[in-house]
């Protein structure tokens, strides 16, 4: 049988496709879990080989075959999810369900292996003097994993954590899903899908209409309905907190905040309501320049008296704002920024940056071979640096959003080879972009450039395995030349060849820090909601959806007062569907965006200080030695004073939203 599985599923054999890019056309849904149980199977004969040396622990007979161990189970977990966010069906989801408590399980008997531990634990409190940073580094993180997942537990208390380390990833995985439901049944109810929503709620005239799309978009998953996330999302939040009770820490935001730059969440409670003062205040200011053309309306008889700014009126009088001050139009803009010359622009930077060249590849393996293109990425010196995919239109079977994965980590394997990455870009956005949507693209880019560049030993600390409050800066440091004029002029052409006029780009980017005072307050206060869920203690008693749907209401209001949030905002994502810190590792994370931005901000400076301004190669290759190849091979305040010079100031990051 085991013989027969091998000659049969793709996952069980050695891609001889280019470049080890995933044999797409041949991976058949039942593929999925007897491939999972064969790689955990793999992967603890693996472990079990290095708990049985009898030789004293050493970084190289522990923890080098523990980082090179899973390789089997890597690929599927690689695959599957990134298909599953992309192309999901009723089968894969099945799939995906029942996966969960088997890889839950696993990682389970993995964190709680006491033998194991003992190993990393002889080799961290011994001499680390002969070993490298990188490999310190390696050490600490599988170390205090172990410590954190609660290997020092009784066993009664290891056997609960199992049970919370399961249930919260089923339950995630059901709220994903139903967020991409509710989304789906808001396209089909409205004709266009939730990443639209902005434009949409800026190009429509229909002030109830506005409303209603406004009401629809902010309840998701709300609804009382199959998909309604509401008691889902309390009864996860309360099992966070049990966990990290049970560890020995006061709430869920202590116990994920230690090993962060913040490290606990007084720290970002300061810097965030440091940010809400400056922002809320400037969002009165908007406010007051949109009521002022509200007011126009109100006289020309388009609207009745006593008519005042409410949520569903931002974005289109946002926009009208923006016509007067900035003289810009988004549909002035969308011919210069085809989605083909987009992309062109990011790989000219990144080339005139950092050296790297990017060659299409034609007939490759494509989990969608209708949206996904797929690039060769490769060093001046012709060198493989990685595979590079693209998959930016939308469809009802992705879910909203834009994001990096890998399907591939980059890592050095046990014969010697630097196995280089597969890093997948995904997003939903128009064919033909507004500013928003370019700054979406370089942003993503920034998140592969990342994924792409790094030059570690070990997976662990490879790309973009930095904590969260760390990995955003070199995704949001990409988007600051975006609108460079002079790469605008390599890249930003419409369909007649004609450069963008230089006109209309000094209107973009004078218009770059408008409106930022409401982008700046709805970040921060999700920010903000998403650091209350979690330093929050659920009641027991409630337990029924209308008590949930009770209690999310009360704490969102509760919140909003509490931090002054001007009535005309809401936060930038509710509770119900806030993908990133119930399904995406964002949990008491989510400020990672503006803490991130304070550094990308502060290095961005720099370029913009130096004589030859923002395309100073000097300090770009500076930059990519320091942090994108280097991942999370060293501290990041470390790395950042070693760029820099000094910790990062944060006041470029006021004046660049114009806070200041």
């Amino acid at each position: 049988m085991a013989v027969s599985a091998c000659n049969t599923n793709p996952f069980l054999q050695e891609w001889d496709t280019p470049y080890g890019i995933p044999p797409f056309d041949k991976i058949k849904v039942s593929h999925y879990i007897p491939a999972i149980k064969a790689g955990i199977a793999e992967q603890q004969a693996e472990i079990d080989a290095i708990v049985a040396n009898e030789e004293a622990p050493t970084f190289e007979n522990t923890i080098a075959p523990l980082e090179l161990s899973g390789r089997t189970l890597a690929k599927v977990i690689g695959v599957m999810y990134n298909v599953s966010e992309t192309d999901r069906s009723d089968a894969l989801d099945a799939v995906v369900e029942e996966s969960i408590p088997l890889t839950s399980a696993h990682e389970n008997n993995m964190s709680f292996n006491k033998a194991l531990y003992e190993r990393i634990a002889a080799v961290y409190n011994g001499d680390q003097s002969n070993l490298t940073r990188e490999q310190q580094m390696v050490l600490k993180k599988h170390f205090e994993a172990f410590e954190r997942e609660g290997i020092g537990l009784p066993e009664e208390k290891q056997a609960r954590l199992r049970e919370i380390n399961e249930a919260i990833a089923s339950k995630t995985q059901k709220i994903g899903n139903n967020i991409l439901a509710e989304s789906n049944a808001f396209k089909d109810k409205f004709g266009f899908s939730v990443s639209a929503y902005p434009e949409k709620m800026t190009s429509t005239a229909d002030r109830a209409l506005r409303k209603e799309y406004y009401e629809a978009y902010t309840t998701r998953g709300h609804h009382g309905n199959e998909n309604d996330n509401a008691l889902l999302m309390v009864e996860v939040i309360r099992l966070r907190q049990e966990k990290a009770r049970l560890l020995g820490f006061e709430n869920s935001a202590s116990y994920t905040l230690s090993n962060k730059m913040a490290a606990d969440p007084a720290t970002v409670d300061s810097f965030l309501r440091g940010i809400l003062k400056a922002s809320t205040a400037k969002a009165c200011e908007e406010i007051a320049d949109m009521q002022k053309i509200m007011d126009e309306d109100v006289a020309a008889g388009v609207l009745p008296a006593g008519s005042k700014i409410e949520p569903w009126d931002w974005w289109y009088y946002a926009e009208k704002v923006r016509k007067v001050k900035y003289d810009l139009d988004d549909e002035e803009v969308r011919p210069y920024f085809h989605m083909d010359s987009v992309r062109n622009g990011i790989f000219t930077c990144a080339k005139q940056l950092y050296g790297v060249n990017m060659e299409k590849l034609e007939g490759v393996p494509a989990y969608n071979k209708d949206c996904v293109t797929t690039w060769k990425v490769t060093a001046d010196d012709g060198s493989l640096i990685g595979i590079f995919t693209t998959d930016y239109l939308p469809r009802d079977s992705k879910r909203g959003g834009a994001w990096m994965n890998n399907i591939r980590d980059q890592y050095v394997d046990a014969a010697g080879n630097d196995v280089r990455p597969i890093i997948v870009n995904v997003g939903n956005l128009s064919e033909y972009m507004n500013v928003d949507d370019v700054q979406t693209v370089f942003h993503e880019f920034g998140h592969a450039l990342h994924g792409l560049l790094t030059k570690c030993h070990y997976p662990s600390v490879s790309g973009t395995s930095v904590t969260r409050d760390f990995v955003e800066t070199f995704s949001q440091f990409n988007e600051n030349w975006a609108f460079q004029p002079e790469l605008l002029a390599k890249y930003a052409r419409n369909d007649k060849g004609e450069v963008i006029p230089a006109s209309l780009v000094e209107k973009i980017n004078n218009s770059l820090k408008f409106n930022q005072g409401f982008m700046t307050t709805e970040l921060a206060a999700a920010s903000m909601l998403d650091l209350v869920w979690h330093e929050t203690m659920i009641p027991e008693d409630i337990a029924t959806r209308e008590q949930a749907t009770e209690f999310i209401d009360k704490l969102e209001a509760d919140l909003a007062k509490s931090i002054a949030l001007n009535p005309e905002i809401t936060y930038r994502y509710r509770t119900t569907y806030f993908n990133h810190i119930f399904c995406s590792g964002y949990n008491t994370g989510y400020y990672g965006y503006l803490w991130s931005e304070v550094l990308d901000r502060d290095a961005f400076s720099i370029f913009e200080a130096s004589p030859d301004g923002p395309f100073d190669l000097s300090l770009a290759k500076k930059f990519k030695e320091t942090f994108l190849e280097r991942g999370g091979s060293e501290e990041p305040m470390t790395l950042y004073k070693e760029f820099a010079g000094r910790e990062p100031d944060s006041k470029a990051f006021l004046v660049g939203r114009g806070l200041l």
